[in-house]
């Protein structure tokens, strides 16, 4: 094995782990610490038997690992890797691995191809969320039961078969409800939202409050960063948008030129998760951040997304290119935080300046008052401010 493949091998789990903690940090979940010992495992053994770069993620190659390797489960780890390779055009297919894809019924393949275009979910997810939903089709098909019919009833004995985890079996019920969100809402199927009835026990203490920056973290951020390369000013205007507008990675990503009035001051948000469109009032720091892009950094492109990639194919980003640049810009200003924490960093600001938990609930576009609520975790003195409008 050559100095450069194990460099390039070594260097790709860097940044694999680097995106796959930025996606975790909101979630809570833990799946870098889950891959970590295969992954390290897998280097370990390409060193020792010698494997090419250009043969890594070849079936021949993974058979061999699993031969060479105690773990168990390793497949999902190597395709994820492979996958978020492949996406950056780091190797020219993923690990592909014979009969590993369950083919499901066309309203099943519908939700997925529906979550990979509407949520831009991961390659990785997407086989995460089938292997969810190919035992609860065989489940049904087995007990003869239409998805039109399902009860309440029927999904509970359905995750009582899995016998695994508390941690992973929420992460399972969590791929369950979305597809029966999307059964309810977007194909009328089923006549009550089941998703709202599928809950686990109670657990208490588990949820932590958002993590933010302070004001002197802020100001270490904004100082650092830099505008040197066309992808500088465009992470300098990513971070202005998170950090002024509150707006998520994936709402970043989907701007377009038509949605900002520079003669307003105004940026019309209009994919979000409550599916009403937001027109948000836009800083002047944040409209110089935004224009500075326009004119000196964007490609020339007929596309009207606001954001788009600096390789000479040119196309609009994805919502991973958002959390990968701020938190490339987060490392070089020595702060261990994420993309998602600018946006906990404005809800806390709004907190910290008396906006009612409703008016924080609209300009963070949640859904649900809950959501926001945790919000009101941060500060107890501050909670009791805001709700009973005390004077501490």
């Amino acid at each position: 094995m050559a100095d450069e493949d194990i460099r390039m091998l070594l260097q790709a789990l860097l940044d694999y782990f680097e995106w796959l903690k930025a996606i975790e940090e909101p979630r809570g979940s833990r799946l870098s610490a889950r891959y970590g010992q295969i992954l390290i495992d897998f280097v370990i053994f390409s060193i020792h038997k010698d494997i090419a770069w250009k043969d890594m993620f070849t079936f021949d190659t993974f058979r061999e690992f699993r031969k060479y390797t105690v773990l168990k489960k390793t497949s999902h780890a190597i395709i994820t890797l492979s996958g978020y390779l492949q996406e950056r055009g780091r190797i020219s297919q993923p690990l592909l691995i014979p009969n590993y894809q369950v083919q499901l019924p066309l309203i099943y393949e519908q939700y997925l191809l529906y979550l990979e275009q509407t949520k831009e979910v991961s390659d990785g997810l997407l086989s995460g969320v089938r292997r969810v939903l190919a035992p609860f089709h065989d489940y049904l098909e087995s007990h003869k039961i239409k998805l039109s019919a399902l009860k309440i009833k029927h999904l509970d004995a359905f995750m009582a078969e899995f016998k695994v985890a508390k941690t992973t079996l929420r992460t399972y019920r969590h791929h369950l409800r979305g597809f029966l969100k999307y059964l309810y809402q977007e194909r009328r199927i089923l006549k009550k939202n089941l998703a709202l009835l599928l809950v686990g026990a109670p657990l208490f203490a588990q949820k932590k409050p958002p993590k933010f920056l302070r004001p002197q973290e802020v100001q270490k951020l904004f100082s650092s960063l830099k505008l040197s390369t066309p992808a500088d000013i465009r992470t300098y205007a990513m971070v202005y948008l998170a950090y002024t507008l509150g707006l998520r990675p994936i709402e970043i990503s989907k701007i377009t030129l038509d949605d900002i009035s520079f003669q307003k001051e105004e940026l019309t948000v209009r994919d979000r998760k409550t599916k009403n469109p937001t027109i948000l009032p836009l800083p002047k720091q944040t409209i110089k951040a935004i224009a500075a892009y326009v004119m000196k950094a964007r490609p020339k492109s007929p596309c009207r997304h606001l954001f788009l990639t600096c390789q000479k194919t040119i196309k609009p980003i994805r919502s991973g290119t958002v959390i990968l640049s701020i938190g490339k810009a987060m490392r070089q200003a020595g702060l261990s935080a994420s993309a998602y924490w600018l946006r906990h960093t404005y809800a806390q600001n709004l907190l910290c300046t008396g906006r009612s938990i409703y008016e924080i609930k609209e300009m963070l576009g949640h859904g649900n008052i809950q959501s926001t609520q945790r919000y009101l975790h941060i500060d107890i003195d501050l909670m009791r401010k805001v709700i009973f409008n005390e004077t501490l």
